[in-house]
């Protein structure tokens, strides 16, 4: 198909054309490239970034904010980054299998992508896809990051807002409380709040924000029961409140992470298109003893 017309589709949210252009987009094409460029200015899309340690239920809690979305008539878009299969290179363990009960809605669309080595939480196509579902007028985009922990914190470059799922149980929650996602989020959740523990570990992270310049929310929630998912939607509509009356600083704070992201994986694939070969050479000089290790990667990063 032809990218303008395809692009043309996109943007009239068909969703044959928006599931073809991310196929393009994962695949990291020219055909991906030239597409985006076809799509006009990002921004329209409000985007909530959920991340978080593995096991707290991130899927279910995103299952059930598609459903309070759908309640408002939004048409919301879900990209849920999954852990990459050694063996076919695909998502495993995709979060559509959570998400079923949406399967059949028109103004739901869902894609897991693998996360295929990228570091923090993120697949290399993400900024581009969220690009497309934006293209194709979705109000809300779910971004559902593969839960890798600490480092599962590039997500606040390029989503509006911020939600960290956490969960009693977790352990020390003095090391859950030095984290990387503490200092990221811009509301917390405590799911499965019917688990022994959740009050205190709400006490204990308001504790950890007192003082500071930044209170956001704690809320306690259970996304099996959905108890304590309308605050949660209430703490959300309050940041996109705000990008609906034209936010310029949270409007730009995503754009920007979709140009530092792009740039970084532009540069990262360069390297590695590159460093092969280079590093084998390199490798071999370290091991006569001609030069350092360091020397050896100061000349691989030229």
């Amino acid at each position: 198909m032809e990218l303008k017309r395809l692009a043309s589709l996109v943007k009239k949210g068909d969703r044959v054309a928006l599931a073809k252009g991310i196929t393009l987009a994962e695949n990291d094409s020219e055909a991906g490239a030239d597409l985006l460029g076809y799509l006009g200015v990002p921004g329209r899309a409000f985007v909530v970034g959920i991340t978080g340690p593995p096991g707290t239920g991130k899927s279910s809690l995103v299952d059930r904010l598609i459903e309070s979305y759908r309640t408002k008539g939004l048409k919301v878009g879900v990209i849920a980054v999954d852990p990459t299969s050694p063996i076919t290179g695909g998502a495993l363990l995709g979060d559509r299998i959570r998400m079923t009960s949406h399967a059949e809605d028109r103004k739901v669309f869902i894609r897991s992508m693998a996360s295929r080595g990228w570091s923090g939480g993120l697949s290399r196509a993400t900024t581009q896809v969220i690009r497309l579902m934006d293209a194709a007028r979705y109000d809300i985009i779910l971004l559902e990051t593969v839960g890798i922990g600490q480092s599962d914190i590039e997500v606040v470059g390029v989503a509006h807002a911020v939600l960290v799922v956490l969960m009693p149980g977790l352990g020390d929650d003095i090391q859950v409380s030095k984290a990387g996602l503490m200092e990221v989020g811009d509301i917390y959740a405590v799911n499965k709040s019917d688990i022994e523990g959740a009050d205190s570990m709400v006490v204990n992270l308001l504790s950890v924000f007192r003082g500071s310049p930044r209170s956001p929310p704690v809320l306690k929630v259970s996304a099996l029961s959905g108890d304590g998912i309308g605050p949660l939607t209430g703490a959300i509509e309050v940041i996109r409140s705000r990008f609906s009356e034209g936010d310029t600083a949270l409007r730009l704070k995503s754009i920007r992470g979709m140009v530092v992201e792009t740039a970084r994986g532009a540069a990262l694939q360069k390297f590695a298109d590159v460093s092969g070969a280079s590093a084998d050479r390199l490798a071999q000089q370290v091991r006569a003893g001609r030069i350092t290790v360091e020397a050896a990667a100061a000349r691989l990063a030229r």
